[in-house]
């Protein structure tokens, strides 16, 4: 699965938990997600840098980066943005592809 799917359903999960009183992490954790604990790793550093997501404690070690989600951790308007955008990119896409096949030579 490439990063990019990764991260749409990431921000996906925290966006239908906003109801919820607490995120339940095992939702995205890196055994559901199918990744490794370093590429998630570096999955949430970047969409907490980026301000995708808040709430996430990051910390530096001599052993790497060690990053604790807990119930705080929630999905902000940026990456409530990205998700809407993306969802219009795949709509444009999946319709360009459809009058590819109908009209060929396009």
């Amino acid at each position: 699965m490439n990063n990019f799917t990764i991260i749409y359903r990431i921000l996906r999960i925290l966006e239908k938990t906003m109801d919820c009183d607490e995120l339940d992490t095992d939702m995205i954790s890196p055994e559901v997600l199918g990744i490794s604990q370093n590429r998630w790793n570096a999955i949430m550093e970047m969409l907490s840098d980026e301000g995708y997501v808040k709430g996430l404690s990051i910390r530096q070690t001599i052993a790497g980066t060690h990053i604790c989600t807990g119930g705080e951790t929630r999905i902000t308007l940026k990456g409530l943005e990205y998700l809407e955008d993306n969802s219009i990119m795949k709509k444009a896409a999946g319709i360009a592809r459809g009058i590819k096949e109908i009209v060929p030579g396009i």
